[in-house]
């Protein structure tokens, strides 16, 4: 993992790597904390980002053969390549605990990591708690996810929050790496910022 000049807790696009866990139809139904069209609203705004801005995208399912269901098919069309060789795994819980996800992580060669589980109680929050202890600065999008209840959902923020990561909702990472909206990067995130205005 490179060494970085960044302040801690600062987040550019080309210190990040970012990882999209589980966001598939059975396991999105399962999320009482957030409304399922605003979750798949905000996964999907993700993934268009870390294209627009060259920000390594891994997306990851958990045995979409079973209840969990198939990953959104909309990452297809944004990120065809990156749904092709999507990292599925068979039972793993923490999807850090893959090799393969772990070794692909780790050859992004980048030190920050966003993290967005479809279940923050389980998804996340385990992956986020490995990464920090690996050393990786952590930001989780707590909106692009959910759990079962709020009780559950304020239970695993808080864990992790105090474990060090940086807690973010999509609108707000999105305009961290945007950093400035008249800049190239900032003219490419806009439109993306914009999809998540309630109405449009």
């Amino acid at each position: 993992m490179p060494a970085t000049d960044q302040p801690a807790g600062t987040l550019t696009a080309d210190a990040a790597v970012m990882l999209l866990i589980d966001h598939q139809q059975g396991t999105m139904s399962w999320v009482g904390s957030t409304p399922f069209a605003e979750m798949k609203r905000n996964a999907l705004a993700l993934a268009r980002a870390a294209k627009a801005v060259d920000i390594p995208l891994l997306l990851t399912s958990s045995m979409e053969e079973a209840a969990q269901g198939p990953l959104l098919a909309e990452f297809e069309d944004i990120a065809p390549k990156e749904f092709a060789t999507r990292i599925r795994r068979q039972g793993v819980v923490n999807a850090l605990d893959d090799d393969n996800l772990s070794a692909a992580v780790r050859a992004a060669g980048r030190d920050h990591l966003i993290i967005a589980g479809v279940t923050n109680d389980v998804c996340t929050v385990f992956p986020a708690l490995t990464a920090l202890g690996q050393g990786y600065r952590v930001h989780v999008v707590a909106d692009a996810g959910g759990s079962p209840t709020r009780l559950a959902d304020d239970i695993s923020l808080r864990r992790m929050e105090r474990a060090g990561a940086v807690l973010a909702s999509t609108n707000q990472l999105l305009a961290e790496l945007a950093g400035d909206w008249t800049s190239e990067r900032g003219a490419k995130l806009t439109p993306i910022v914009m999809s998540l205005v309630p109405g449009r």
